[in-house]
């Protein structure tokens, strides 16, 4: 079992690395201010001043972070065994509520210039816009004085944390989008999720209830709506380019993406799907599950705990149908230092984020989570060889290991996504026309990523 296991995850770590440029802005630097020129011609880094990054005083630093309260368990003991592990940094956690949530409050914070956390989680293509604005410390100096070996979270997490060659956050929580379902209602009606898109039409009619009066009983699925990231990946692998090679255009009006657009809202205007969007979107969603209201939902491979400890039948956990390709995205959160924080706070907030990500600590999230480990090196640990064995519906995800993509890294990805999600909220709740819908739609994507 340890021999499969290692193997297994280390394919996730090479599969990362393989697909790893995606989307990524590369640096039209040659090297950072670090760097110096050898009678040779080769780059050759001085040595970091250590004494730049140390912690000489006592300090108190907020961690802001998006980990609900299924996950206050591991933080509070997270949080607490960093403060009891030395005398210096007291940090104090704060939940400020989803990954949209934290950015507002940032990107607020920021700009008063008060009021900043230390350290922060942020979703994964929020990378590219927070680089280019530099509302981020480059890590860079901090890592090199520390001696922390990012090589060890491999090339394609380094990368997906980079901006232009800087090192602007660290790899945190890694996941990727999943359907969950019931296997016990899927063994009553002798059904298995399909593997491609085109047949969710009829899978999803087979598995929901529709009452007399022609409203539903049970839905076959529940689409999140608050976020793109959980029907996107329907787009990719129709192959539509939500963001045109010339970083400036989308596809997203385009004939495959309004075939998409159509085949989503026709499950809901069947009955056989809904579009859980709006307030408390999420937890509505994942109760109608509970109460097996709903054969499946789509949610991120984080939540398999909550789900199975909820839960009072069997959780299954399915690969996304595909069609031109069967690829899923790497989600999940960073962690980074804000840039307008003096000093001594970056100084302090870099020990606890180097202890956030550190080996063992890294195994915890793992473990008592629902995330990928993200760390090489924690692979030969007893915590590790256990991980498979405790939580057997992550076969699903390790079975797919090599299609699992870095997300798409644009600096204006957050405000694409937000006219997205409206769109198509408002085109299938409110019944409007699809093709029109997405032709003004992609109107207003243009112009927002033509002014970047």
């Amino acid at each position: 079992m340890k021999k499969r296991l290692l193997a297994v995850i280390l394919v996730l770590t090479v599969c990362i690395t393989m697909l790893a440029g995606c989307g990524k802005k590369k640096s039209e630097e040659t090297g950072n201010k670090a760097e110096t020129q050898t009678e040779t011609g080769k780059e050759k880094k001085e040595p970091v001043d250590t004494s730049k990054y140390e912690v000489k005083e006592p300090i108190t630093i907020k961690w802001w972070h998006a980990l609900e309260e299924q996950y206050s368990h591991v933080v509070e003991k997270v949080v607490n065994d960093f403060n009891s592990s030395q005398d210096l940094i007291t940090v104090e956690a704060e939940y400020i509520g989803s990954y949209s949530d934290v950015n507002e409050a940032l990107v607020a914070a920021h700009a008063a210039g008060t009021g900043l956390p230390g350290v922060v989680v942020a979703n994964t293509p929020y990378v590219a816009e927070y680089g280019a604005s530099g509302l981020t410390e480059d890590l860079t100096p901090y890592i090199e004085a520390a001696g922390m070996d990012m090589n060890d979270f491999g090339l394609g997490l380094i990368n997906a944390t980079s901006y232009e060659g800087k090192q602007v956050s660290v790899p945190f929580l890694i996941s990727t989008q999943v359907m969950y379902y019931n296997v016990d209602m899927a063994k009553e009606l002798g059904v298995t999720i399909p593997a491609k898109i085109d047949d969710m039409d009829e899978f999803l009619k087979s598995v929901s209830k529709i009452n007399a009066d022609g409203t539903t009983d049970v839905y076959g699925t529940i689409i999140p709506g608050w976020d793109q990231w959980y029907f996107e990946t329907f787009y990719l692998n129709k192959g539509v380019n939500i963001v045109n090679e010339d970083g400036v255009t989308t596809d997203l009006d385009g004939d495959a993406a309004v075939e998409v657009a159509n085949k989503i809202k026709d499950w809901c205007d069947n009955g056989y799907a809904y579009w859980a969007t709006g307030q408390d979107a999420s937890s509505i969603m994942r109760q109608n599950f509970i109460d097996k209201k709903a054969f499946s939902v789509l949610h991120t491979s984080s939540l398999y705990n909550t789900y199975v400890d909820k839960c009072d039948f069997e959780v299954g956990m399915a690969w996304y149908p595909g069609d031109k390709t069967n690829n899923s995205e790497v989600g999940g959160c960073v962690l980074l230092v804000p840039s307008k924080n003096d000093q001594a706070v970056k100084n302090a907030s870099f020990k606890f984020l180097e202890y956030l990500v550190s080996e063992e600590v890294n195994m915890t999230w793992a473990t008592d989570t629902g995330y990928m480990p993200t760390r090489k090196s924690v692979l030969e640990t007893e915590e590790a060889q256990k991980f498979l064995a405790e939580k057997p519906a992550f076969q699903a995800i390790f079975d797919n290991l090599d299609l699992i993509n870095p997300r798409i890294q644009h600096k204006a990805w957050s405000q694409l996504a937000d006219i997205w999600k409206s769109y198509m909220a408002e085109t299938i709740i409110e019944k409007k026309d699809v093709k029109e819908q997405m032709g003004y739609m992609a109107e207003e994507i243009n112009e927002v990523l033509a002014d970047q």
